[in-house]
């Protein structure tokens, strides 16, 4: 996991449980074959796929 990805996106969800919980979610959904929401020149892991599309806006969460 990139380290500058990681500090995009706790600005954007400062709460580090439900940081995990929003990319340990996707990252499953991209496991079974969603297609990412950005796009990138090299070839990322899918944490740095789902902490990227946190930091861009492409994701968002509801708190229940």
């Amino acid at each position: 996991m990139r380290e500058d990805y990681l500090k995009e996106a706790k600005t954007v969800i400062s709460d580090p449980n439900v940081l995990i919980n929003v990319v340990s979610r996707r990252v499953k959904q991209l496991k079974r074959g969603s297609r990412p929401l950005v796009e990138s020149l090299e070839k990322l892991s899918l944490e740095d796929v789902a902490l990227r599309e946190v930091s861009e806006g492409k994701i968002t969460f509801e708190l229940a």
